[in-house]
């Protein structure tokens, strides 16, 4: 729980939950599978039990990570709005360290939903040297669905660098 005097603000990087493999349609247009929905909904819990729930949520624009995000969000306390953004579906670690950089300083937990190899890409590009280093090898491997990435920076988003936060921890939900 972050108290007044905590100034560090948290960062979670999810991959979505398993979607259809089915490629007869576009990409962006992939569904989760029941699989993914129960993922997602195990994330959520995961989440609000440790007591993380973001005060803003970037989620790419695709149907598997919107869905993720609607499934997840379920175990909040309190309702979170989704910032879902087109640039979140292709995006680099570039793109995701842009993103961080602009959000509201009074805003102390996010949230992004994403794909691979993003997502692992992006939490190695912000990993420290202090971080952990058994989380930081998970992630240079690539992550597998519904794995989230925890990390945590101690300035300003704006001043956010590569290397600018440590990895806490890497969660993989069950494949039910």
């Amino acid at each position: 729980m972050t108290t007044h005097a905590d100034r560090t603000r948290r960062v979670v990087l999810l991959r979505h939950a398993q979607a259809q493999q089915d490629a007869r349609g576009p990409d962006e247009l992939r569904a989760l599978t029941e699989v993914g929905r129960h993922q997602a909904r195990w994330v959520g819990q995961a989440l609000a039990t440790a007591g993380f729930e973001p005060e803003v949520a970037l989620v790419s624009s695709a149907v598997r990570t919107r869905e993720t995000w609607q499934l997840l969000a379920e175990a909040f306390e309190h309702e979170v709005d989704a910032d879902v953004r087109d640039e979140l579906y292709s995006a680099t670690p570039g793109t995701v360290l842009e993103l961080l950089r602009g959000v509201d300083e009074r805003v102390r937990s996010v949230l992004v939903v994403g794909h691979e190899p993003t997502i692992s890409r992006s939490a190695c590009l912000l990993a420290s040297e202090d971080s952990n280093e058994s989380y930081v090898d998970r992630v240079t491997l690539g992550i597998p669905t519904a794995t989230l990435a925890v990390l945590e920076l101690p300035g300003p988003w704006a001043r956010l660098d590569p290397q600018g936060a440590r990895l806490v921890d890497v969660v993989v939900a069950p494949k039910h």
